[in-house]
């Protein structure tokens, strides 16, 4: 039975085998909830948000008409006691451990508004108003922050469900010499296992009899298969194309490297830092100055004033007024106008913390397959011996028509371009790790690697040397021309480079492809640092590596393996060409998989978070101002006093403020 873990409601990333304290805010830790119940928490949190809004909304509409205040109270009680619970529940903790947060002021304003206007609806003549509606509206806008945050939280768990299911769920494996399919978590440390063609392999491992071509993609990152024999290793999870063979499992359960890939997903993203941490600092220090406010006021009205009647009034005004209305809409309404600008420029962006830290990024780490690429071969040259170039093309894609071979798309697609005729083929037969070849038009045409046509080519291996993967054509036993093909730059790639250069970002280039065929992509691109041959594990000790160097990095890719990088960068971008894998590890996702996106995005993070700040500004300069204002320090030397229904509206004119400014960022330029 898995150990239960403990973790802190305010501080996710704290995480402990037994209960305690936070060791941030000193809140009780709780037991971690796993994913599926985090489904129900959200489902909870989300009706008691619609529920708290329709009966807040005519409570709103009845303030106009005061005779009607029963009817407030009664829509109110359930909108505080029952949808706001949640919010009493963490205030009250926080004051138990001395660590006062947002809900502490939460609880303490909207409490004190509820029984103080229950206290006016019973006894009219000793206070003047109600505040049922500022206590609701204060409620049901918290309540939709906590909705924004549990969904965010709950789709990071999405990512590693779908690793998890990337392995197969049963195993064919031979003993006695018979096969029997039982499931992969029965699968020990050296059975023999049979892979069949277009099946995954359910373990690591390798091969001790036959041989086949395997999408690596997932592990690699390449687009191009990989021939596979006896003796070689193999990955779990990945993909056997046309052949068929027996391999030895070597590492099952956790130490797979599929499992270490989740761990490496889970461990990143429960690091992460809440995103209202600014909020809990300021409150850490805001809210006990508050509260002696209050309390100053109250006894010196009641000692020295005209009466403690009044002297309550002054404190209620001023936990009103200093109630965190506009502080819950600064920051999820700049983020959600920020999120709606960036999608219309093709940016999907999952939380606030990637878009907030986007602006401080002063490093990029690129992918190369499907990122700075296109993901999928080209074929970009065709080199006739003898004959035309059409000619040495149209045999090529006649034979590669049948084939399953990696690059016979790219070649029949070429030939398509061209407008030619495939030809007619006979006797075709595939030669495993080798090549194809037929008869056409009555002559015997070969079309693979050296191992099949045994004539070394000084251009074939100049061609080599590019990074590119080529194909001899032979013709009766004579070599005809050479096909070769690679991986294509995204015509986009190298604007998007420019403009990252230009705002002094620099770029690191991750591949698990050889050094010479990195070096073709990222030379041209004029990337500033190359590492190629890099395995996903070393992904992300690439990162965790720039990021000792005190460097802020963001990733960019579009692969499983790049999953653990992608959680473990300060910012993970996803191409929005990839797998669903990278695009829920990532905080944001290119929908087009454009990588000028980047750029875009940064331009947003930076406007959106100068937005927060002036929203932050405004949540809290009414307040500063209001409260003592509130506790009557202008009434002695002007008779002014602020009461509590002009608090409520100074309040709530913080909150239009908010809104008002947060909506100028559709006008933002990217």
């Amino acid at each position: 039975m898995k150990q239960k873990e403990y973790t802190c409601p305010m501080h996710p990333q704290i995480r402990q085998p037994t209960p305690g304290h936070c060791p941030i805010c000193g809140m009780n830790l709780e037991p971690l909830i796993p994913s599926d119940e985090e489904d129900v928490e959200l489902k909870n949190m989300t009706r008691r948000f619609w529920i708290g809004l329709v009966l807040t909304i005519p409570i709103i509409v009845l303030t106009w008409f005061k005779s009607f205040v029963w009817i407030q109270a009664a829509l109110a009680t359930p909108v505080i006691l029952w949808a706001g619970y949640p919010f009493f529940e963490r205030g009250y903790r926080s004051i138990l451990s001395s660590k006062l947060n947002m809900f502490t002021l939460i609880a303490l304003g909207v409490g004190t508004a509820y029984f103080y206007s229950l206290v006016v609806l019973f006894f009219p003549s000793i206070f003047p108003d109600v505040y049922f509606e500022a206590a609701a509206v204060i409620t049901v806008l918290v309540l939709l922050g906590q909705v924004l945050e549990l969904r965010a939280r709950s789709k990071t768990s999405k990512a590693i469900k779908a690793l998890l299911n990337l392995a197969p769920a049963m195993a064919t494996v031979i003993r006695n010499g018979k096969e029997e399919s039982i499931p992969l978590e029965q699968v020990n440390r050296g059975d023999r296992l049979r892979v069949r063609p277009g099946e995954k392999i359910p373990v690591d491992g390798v091969i001790i009899d036959g041989q086949s071509v395997l999408d690596e993609s997932m592990i690699t990152g390449e687009s191009i298969p990989v021939e596979k024999s006896t003796g070689d290793k193999v990955t779990g999870a990945t993909l056997s194309g046309t052949g068929s063979f027996i391999m030895e499992a070597k590492a099952v359960g956790n130490e797979t490297l599929l499992a270490r890939i989740v761990h490496m997903v889970s461990e990143a993203q429960s690091s992460r830092a809440p995103i209202q941490k600014l909020a809990d600092t300021v409150s850490a220090y805001f809210v006990p100055a508050v509260v002696l406010v209050a309390l100053i006021s109250f006894f010196i009205w009641g000692i020295f004033g005209p009466s403690y009647t009044f002297g309550l009034i002054t404190a209620v005004s001023v936990l009103i007024i200093a109630c965190p209305c506009a502080l819950g809409l600064a920051t999820p309404m700049s983020i959600m106008v920020g999120v709606g600008k960036g999608a219309l420029a093709g940016v999907l962006i999952k939380n606030a913390e990637a878009l907030e830290i986007l602006a401080s990024v002063d490093t990029v780490i690129v992918d190369k397959t499907g990122t700075l690429t296109e993901g999928k071969p080209y074929l970009n040259h065709i080199i006739a011996l003898e004959g035309t170039e059409d000619q040495l093309l149209q045999f090529g894609a006649s034979l590669e028509a049948l084939s399953e071979h990696p690059l016979s798309s790219a070649i029949v697609s070429k030939a398509k371009e061209k407008g030619l005729t495939l030809l007619e083929v006979r006797d075709f037969q595939s030669i495993t790790g080798k090549g194809v070849t037929g008869k056409i038009e009555g002559k015997t045409v070969m079309i693979g690697n050296q191992k099949l046509i045994a004539d070394r080519i000084e251009k074939a291996e100049a061609l080599k040397d590019e990074g590119q993967t080529v194909l001899l054509v032979a013709v009766d036993g004579k070599t005809i021309g050479i096909l070769a093909a690679s991986d294509r730059i995204k015509e986009t790639t190298y604007e998007a480079i420019q403009m990252l250069h230009a705002e002094n970002i620099r770029i690191v280039m991750l591949t698990g492809d050889n050094l010479t065929t990195a070096k073709a992509i990222g030379k041209p691109l004029k990337i500033d640092e190359i590492k190629a041959e890099v395995l996903p594990q070393d992904k992300n000790k690439v990162v965790k590596e720039l990021q000792s160097q005190g460097h802020i990095v963001a990733m960019a890719g579009d692969g499983i393996n790049d999953a653990p990088a992608l959680a473990q960068a300060n910012v993970g971008i996803a191409m929005g060409t990839g797998t669903d894998v990278a695009m829920e590890s990532a905080g944001i996702t290119l929908v087009k998989g454009d990588l000028r996106g980047i750029a875009r995005a940064r331009n947003l993070s930076k406007a959106t978070m100068r937005n927060i700040r002036q929203n932050l500004f405004f949540a809290f300069i009414y307040n500063a101002l209001g409260v003592p204002i509130a506790a009557g320090v202008l009434y002695p030397f002007f008779g002014i006093l602020l009461s509590p229904i002009i608090a409520s509206a100074a309040m709530a004119f913080s909150s239009v403020s908010v809104v008002w400014n947060a909506l100028r960022l559709n006008r933002q330029k990217l």
